[in-house]
Order: structure tokens, then C-alpha cells, then sequence
């Protein structure tokens, strides 16, 4: 670890008391314990449509390999997160290796509440984990993120015999594999559209947060090639 003076250690600790919007420092502490069932007072003012604006700001950081999150002083950051969060940004992507979340949108520790499985799919614990970080923690937007090559929708679409309980997966996806009508890469977009709408719907909590327009809920296509992350939708 590199060492750094009094002086810039100083300030570094000064800069992320001082909660400055639209870097790292303004959105990392805050939030409450899992135990207590009430919302965290936010430190970050962003809005739902910020919100997006800052994950699409890191992507872009991201593609253009200009990504400034691994330049964080990560131990200040640790200090500031050990005991509470603040994400502004929840996402549900699929389990797959090649989907690193925090890379894609160039975020660093505590920027993100992340949820995954395997299609990226809504599951009750899912709804439970995601509504925890919508409702205690404050994050406004979130992303549900299907991505190029999926597995998931590749064998749901098949259809045949696997192993274990991977075919439970299939009836969650099998709405998108009827609507693309044999199109692998329209399964997996019309899936992660799907998931975002059951997400909006089924939770009363998300629901009634997008209604006060505090919260968006977006589905997104990753393209694990590229590495580009296009919006599907734009539904408050």
C-alpha cells in the first residue's frame, strides 16, 4: 500500500465528511443495520433519473477504459462502509462470470447493492433483497441486467434434461422464450424486460416507491463482446 503524507491524508478524510455529490465520497456511508426495518437518512440527494445518469457516466468511464473507481483510496473506504451503506443503485444481474458488475459501471465499494442469479430472474428473496435496498438503504434506481450469451435462457429455450435443479429455472423464463419466437438474443432481451416488469409490479413497496417517484426500475442488455450496456426500457 502506498503511503501517504499527514497532510493528504487529512484532506482525503475531510473530502469524504464533506459528502461532495457526483464522485465516490457522497455516496458511500449512511444505511442502517439489516435489523432495523426503517429507512436510512440519505446522504446522497440524487434523484432517480441522477442516479442512472452516474451508473451510465461510469459505463462510459468503463468503455472508454478510463475507469477511476480502482484509483479510490480504498481504505478510507472500508473505514466509512465496515458498519453502514448507502448504495445509490441496486441491480439484479444474472450469476454468470463474465458480468462484473462494480467494473461495468466503474463503481467502487459501497456504490452498489447487487443481487444475483442465475436469468437474472424475480424471486421472491429477490423482491425481498432488492426492496430492502430500495426501501432502508435509498437506492433510486434499479438495474435489471440480462446479458449476450446467457446460459439460463440458452437452456430454457432448449428445453432438455439437466442435471440437479437447473430446470427450475425454466418456467421463470419461458414467458421470453415464447415471446422471441426462437431468437436467442430477443429471449434474453424480452427476459431481463419481463423480470424489470414483474419487479414493478409484485412488490408493493417498489411499486408505491416509483409512484412517489423516488425509485425507477429499467431493464438493461449487457453485451459480454463489446461491453456495452444498452437501456431496454425507461419505465418510472
Amino acid at each position: 500500500m502506498t503511503t501517504h503524507s499527514s497532510d493528504n491524508e487529512t484532506s482525503r478524510r475531510k473530502f469524504l465528511q464533506m459528502g461532495i455529490t457526483g464522485t465516490a465520497a457522497s455516496l458511500l456511508a449512511g444505511g442502517l443495520d439489516l435489523a432495523i426495518p426503517t429507512r436510512a437518512i440519505a446522504q446522497s440527494m440524487l434523484t432517480p433519473d441522477a442516479a442512472l445518469a452516474e451508473l451510465m457516466a461510469g459505463h462510459k468511464r468503463f468503455i472508454d477504459n478510463k475507469g477511476t473507481a480502482h484509483t479510490h483510496d480504498l481504505e478510507i473506504i472500508r473505514e466509512h462502509t465496515a458498519e453502514k451503506q448507502e448504495p445509490f443503485a441496486g441491480i439484479l444481474a444474472c450469476a454468470d462470470s463474465r458480468v462484473p458488475v462494480e467494473i461495468i459501471f466503474d463503481q467502487s465499494i459501497g456504490h452498489l447493492f447487487v443481487t444475483r442469479i442465475a436469468g437474472n430472474l424475480v424471486t421472491p428473496e429477490i423482491i425481498g433483497s432488492l426492496e430492502y435496498g430500495a426501501a432502508v438503504l435509498g437506492t433510486k434506481v434499479l438495474i435489471v441486467m440480462g446479458h449476450s450469451n446467457c446460459g439460463a435462457v440458452k437452456a430454457a429455450m432448449k428445453g432438455g434434461e439437466v442435471p440437479g435443479q437447473i430446470s427450475s429455472l425454466y418456467p421463470h423464463i419461458q414467458p421470453a422464450v415464447d415471446q422471441a419466437g426462437g431468437n436467442f438474443e430477443a429471449a434474453i432481451k424480452a427476459n431481463a424486460k419481463i423480470q424489470a416488469s414483474l419487479l414493478r409490479q409484485a412488490s408493493p413497496v417498489i411499486s408505491g416507491l416509483i409512484k412517489e417517484g423516488k425509485l425507477q426500475v429499467i431493464a438493461t442488455y449487457y453485451d459480454v463482446a463489446s461491453g456495452a450496456v444498452t437501456l431496454l426500457d425507461k419505465a418510472a
